[in-house]
């Protein structure tokens, strides 16, 4: 019996379990999918949660039923890659494993700022989410929210809480000179432009020093806040973390390009944990996850795989509310209701796969 035991039941996760089941499978294969949530959530939406524009039923989705995979919904504590196992923080038996795939995404980066990790929100996970959700959904009648971090995930939230909350004040944090520093010049002024009109204040240069219940430290200025979310930057999980797999500056694990461990070529990575030309995204993580499909189903069935073709990504696309977006598309700057319409589409059709 060969024993295939896939760690995170994200995007990756989610495309590599999607792929093995459309193909005949040797019989003597033996598929676990271990996640902390008995669900596959839509981390794309996590702001649109975190907000309270949407629930979380809205954002996640039922892993397929199958009798040729079992479905293990536990917290990991630890993988030991000498005894080939999985530790749980129940401290329930370990899981063996033959070949692992990992795929448990990534965790917020404080920095080592004081405060930040105990007195900020996050939108990381379907838990967290749900949790900031609720406090700004708390939060009292024209109060404040400070979000830290201009990028993608950091301009969705705050997009979204004014649509949310009309009544509160939304200031947003950004180190750089523009929010959305990898992103196109006329897309950045578009989206600045957007953040003026509605009234979410860009306090560009920030440097935040501190964070406390009551607020953030930025150049040594006090700035009061209701809810502090955190949207800085991001590291793969802890548990990829305390792998000992040579790694990149990033923290994610070196592969070959078969996605596995050089150093232990029955282990591949996916997604966020993965080192990569690309930046982390949903659609970089289900197009890996189809590649390791395929090449799983060779090494399975004794036979070599095929090199995979490079990756083409279609571009990235970011929502500014219900009717309004941005976005590079087919390799294009686009801006306005079509990619706020071209990222529903997408929403849509990752729902029906």
């Amino acid at each position: 019996m060969k024993r295939l035991v896939i760690l995170g039941g994200g995007y990756g996760g989610m495309n590599i379990i999607s792929n093995l089941l459309q193909q005949q499978l040797p019989e003597n294969i033996e598929i676990t999918l271990v996640d902390r949530n008995p669900y596959h959530a839509l981390k794309t939406e996590f702001y649109a949660t975190a907000a309270g524009t949407k629930a979380n039923t809205e954002v996640r989705l039922d892993f397929p039923v199958d009798h040729r995979v079992r479905y293990v919904y536990k917290e990991i504590d630890a993988v030991q890659t000498e005894e080939k196992q999985i530790v749980f923080a129940d401290e329930s038996e370990p899981l063996a494993y033959d070949y692992l795939v990992v795929g448990l995404g990534a965790e917020d980066t404080y920095h080592r700022i004081p405060g930040a990790a105990t007195h900020t929100y996050s939108v990381q996970t379907m838990t967290e989410a749900v949790k900031t959700g609720a406090a700004v959904a708390n939060t009292r009648p024209h109060g404040k929210i400070i979000i830290v971090g201009g990028g993608l995930s950091g301009i969705e939230v705050a997009a979204e809480i004014r649509s949310s909350r009309p009544d509160l004040r939304i200031q947003l944090m950004d180190r750089n000179e523009a929010v959305l520093r990898p992103f196109d010049m006329k897309i950045r002024e578009y989206v600045e432009a957007w953040l003026l009109k509605n009234h979410v204040e860009v306090i560009h240069h920030s440097q935040v020093e501190a964070v406390d219940p009551d607020g953030v430290v930025n150049r040594n200025e006090k700035y009061k806040s209701d809810v502090t979310i955190w949207t800085a930057g991001v590291v793969p999980n802890r548990i990829v973390q305390a792998l000992p797999y040579e790694k990149d500056r990033e923290g994610k694990i070196v592969i070959n390009e078969f996605y596995q461990v050089p150093e232990d070529e029955s282990v591949y990575i996916v997604g966020d944990c993965a080192t990569s030309e690309y930046s982390p995204s949903a659609q970089l993580a289900r197009q890996q996850g189809q590649q390791i499909a395929d090449i799983l189903l060779s090494v399975l069935s004794n036979k070599q795989p095929k090199t995979p073709k490079p990756i083409k990504l279609k571009g990235t696309l970011g929502s500014l509310g219900r009717s309004d977006g941005f976005g590079n598309m087919m390799d294009k700057p686009m801006t306005g209701w079509l990619p706020r319409v071209a990222k529903s589409g997408v929403l849509w059709l990752n729902k029906r796969h």
